[in-house]
């Protein structure tokens, strides 16, 4: 579609972790893995933490904590304090002897690549800070012992307030979910344009963008992050590792990672937040489990925009709106890598959508989609 130009210049069910080989690599030597991949970690951190002093930026490092503190905190791992489960291990709400509330992770004891992504995300969080990032305030590695421990987010991930809602809980507005989406992109686009060197996320998902009080998202979760290619090069080659439904075609096929996968990552994202669907949902009938296999055909007809619309809306979104926030997705959904958008123009679109103060008076209910022209839906 060729109208994002236009935007930029108007200025729990858990989805598994999933690891895959290509070709010839390696569990053991794909992607620099290992010791020296961690050493190189440390190195490239240590010239960025070098970096971001001289300009100013605070890279203070997460404390220490003992076993038995974080144990106290969370009251013995105490089930009632379990707020979170995934391929990592089990997340617990806990209040530290300061009377801090905070997150704490405790790892499962899954092999040497759960300790290289409890190394990554501690390198990465101590020096990576932004409002649109988790914090991370410290780390235990007693014993063989690996928790960390993060500021508490309480009203958890995006993905619980997307799908499988209870009775309880109140559908996501189309004014909230455009904050959501403005949030994540502006933490997105820290890791790519100002982190030095710049990193890659490559584990966006609605499940991993956490909420505070007021619904302003944080990124998490940093375990399979990558510095991103520097100097003459195009891409990071490493192990495909990510989750199903988000990983960009060309990653998954080559194992080339670029700042364009986040891109992909993002768009289905945006998708899921348009549509209040997973990106992949085995309870759906054939060919509308894959969410983006799912989206295509809408894409080429702007008539259809609005039956992508999530139904727990129920009607209550400018269409306007709407029809952007869709082609922006469809661009970040682009097969090829190239044609993709930089982190950069989908914030300023984004920003643009989430300012419009429209009257949100499209109701399925009172006027069908369908009996619309596509010229009075633009009106609308």
């Amino acid at each position: 579609m060729s109208c994002f130009s236009c935007y930029v210049s108007r200025r729990k069910k858990d989805v598994s972790r999933v690891e895959v080989d290509n070709g010839s690599r390696s569990a053991s030597t794909a992607g620099n893995g290992g010791t020296n991949a961690t050493e190189r970690k440390k190195e490239c951190f240590s010239e960025a933490k070098g970096k971001n002093a001289r300009n100013g930026q605070s890279s203070t490092p997460a404390a220490s904590f003992g076993f038995r503190e974080l144990a106290a905190a969370t009251r013995g791992f105490k089930e009632a304090n379990l707020i979170g489960e995934g391929g990592f291990g089990r997340v617990y709400k806990g209040r530290l002897s300061t009377g801090e509330v905070v997150a704490v992770k405790q790892l499962s004891h899954d092999g040497r690549q759960g300790f290289q992504e409890f190394v990554t995300e501690v390198l990465m969080l101590s020096l990576l800070h932004h409002s649109n990032l988790v914090k991370l305030i410290g780390y235990c590695t007693d014993g063989d012992q690996r928790l960390l421990v993060y500021e508490y987010m309480p009203m958890g991930s995006l993905e619980d307030h997307l799908f499988d809602l209870t009775q309880d809980k109140e559908p996501l507005s189309w004014s909230s979910r455009m904050k959501i989406a403005v949030g994540a992109a502006r933490g997105l686009e820290y890791l790519h344009c100002k982190a030095d060197p710049p990193v890659i996320y490559r584990d966006l998902k609605s499940a991993n963008i956490l909420l505070d009080n007021d619904f302003n998202p944080k990124l998490s979760d940093f375990g399979l992050a990558k510095l991103g290619p520097v100097g003459d090069n195009t891409h990071v080659s490493t192990r495909v590792m990510g989750t199903y439904g988000y990983c960009a075609p060309e990653y998954a096929m080559s194992g080339k990672l670029t700042l364009k996968s986040d891109i992909y990552s993002f768009g289905v994202v945006l998708l899921e937040l348009i549509t209040g669907r997973r990106a992949i949902d085995s309870s759906k009938r054939p060919g509308e489990q894959n969410l983006v296999s799912w989206s295509r055909p809408y894409f080429s007809d702007r008539r259809k925009f609005v039956h992508m619309a999530d139904p727990l809306l129920q009607g209550l979104f400018p269409v306007r709106c709407l029809h952007q926030a869709i082609a922006i997705t469809a661009m970040c959904l682009q097969e090829q890598p190239k044609f993709r958008p930089l982190i950069g123009d989908i914030v300023v679109a984004l920003e643009y959508l989430a300012s419009q103060n429209i009257p949100e008076t499209h109701r399925h209910g009172v006027r069908s989609p369908q009996l619309q022209s596509p010229s009075k839906m633009d009106r609308n």
